[in-house]
């Protein structure tokens, strides 16, 4: 039985480093997806300049070549699901028995803005290490912070611009920052919150109420009217799924998302499994964020394997709490899960700990020598 994966994230990167499994089952994978993963946990503090940027990548091209997977370095454009072939941006066709999407994410563009001059949306990641040059070149061009926006109000939104305050703070400059919230923040604790933004508004990121709805040459346009200077626009507008997703044929969530039941399957076709940020559980929807690619993996590679040897899919319940950290590019972080909650030094000493392990299992098992 042939299975193509598509997309190298966190469920996939699992089932990889397990592939002898696969094969064992009597399914051979076969890996669609770029050379590289940059770990979006780490991204902050890259953009920060807290972190280097290779310590957020992952030889994929390496670790299929370990685990003897064969490997498209390409993107998805197009599903003949009828017949059950992929069509691949490098020209190629694919036959599948059975198919697996983890393709992460990318940023919601209402009122698409993404494409215009001296606007950043938070993914695709490499677009915040531009961010990150440009920042830099504009200080020791100007001697000072640029006008940074960043639209959206949610915790990435919060995380980017703190991290942009570290990276000014770091470049010898006062952070001038507008973070624009539609409404009032309620995805972490009150106490959190009022905490978090309180520090933010002393090292120069303001919070305003708003909607990003336009873009002019040094500034950009509230859905209230309001123009505000923008020398810089980054768009946290939320995520959605790519759209080669929606182009399945199959049923999407409003965000684009793979409707998926709890063995990870499509509602609609058996054959089709998600995972990650581009898929949601329809009868549990979770967020995209990167511990349900993480703990669904596990449950995902028992499915994959069950297609060859007959075995009862197993079922996966995303949990109702979970933890989640914010890097505030300062030396600190947010952790908070649920009511409880810790702002300062040991919730990004946390992060740390976890997000660097993270990323290193991974490196070793794609065979690169890690050094301090």
């Amino acid at each position: 039985m042939r299975l193509i994966l598509v997309g190298a994230g966190h469920a996939h990167l699992h089932v990889l480093q397990r592939a002898s499994l696969l094969r064992a089952a009597g399914v051979e994978p076969v890996l669609v997806a770029p050379g590289l993963f940059s770990y979006s946990g780490m991204a902050a503090g890259v953009l920060s300049g807290a972190l280097e940027q290779q310590k957020m990548r992952v030889d994929v091209a390496a670790l299929a070549a370990r685990a003897g997977v064969t490997h498209f370095v390409a993107e998805l454009t197009g599903a003949d699901r009828s017949n059950r072939r992929l069509h691949l941006s490098d020209g190629h066709t694919l036959s599948y028995d059975a198919l697996s999407l983890n393709m992460g994410s990318r940023t919601r563009d209402p009122f698409g803005l993404a494409d215009l001059d001296a606007v950043w949306p938070v993914k695709p990641l490499a677009r915040l290490l531009d961010l990150r040059d440009w920042v830099q070149a504009r200080i020791r061009m100007q001697g000072q912070s640029p006008v940074v926006v960043v639209a959206g109000g949610g915790p990435t939104g919060f995380e980017v611009a703190a991290a942009l305050a570290g990276l000014i703070e770091r470049s010898g400059a006062r952070p001038c920052i507008h973070l624009i919230c539609r409404s009032p923040p309620t995805w972490a604790p009150p106490r959190a919150l009022a905490g978090t933004i309180e520090r933010l508004r002393r090292r120069g990121v303001e919070i305003l109420r708003g909607e990003v709805v336009g873009r002019g040459p040094g500034d950009c346009r509230l859905a209230n009217g309001q123009t505000l200077s923008c020398d810089a626009l980054v768009l946290a507008t939320g995520l959605e799924a790519p759209q080669e997703i929606r182009d399945l044929g199959l049923p999407v969530s409003h965000e684009g998302r793979l409707e998926i039941g709890p063995t990870l399957q499509s509602m609609a076709d058996p054959s089709i499994f998600g995972a990650g940020d581009c898929a949601m559980i329809r009868e549990a929807p979770r967020p995209p964020a990167g511990v349900f690619g993480v703990r669904a993996a596990p449950v995902l590679l028992d499915n994959l394997r069950s297609l060859g040897d007959g075995r009862a899919p197993r079922r996966y319940a995303p949990q109702k709490t979970w933890l989640s950290i914010l890097d505030l590019g300062d030396g600190t972080g947010l952790a908070f899960r649920g009511g409880a909650w810790s702002l300062g030094r040991g919730a990004l000493a946390l992060k740390r700990r976890i997000d660097h392990g993270f990323v290193e299992r991974l490196r070793r098992a794609s065979g690169e020598v890690l050094q301090d």
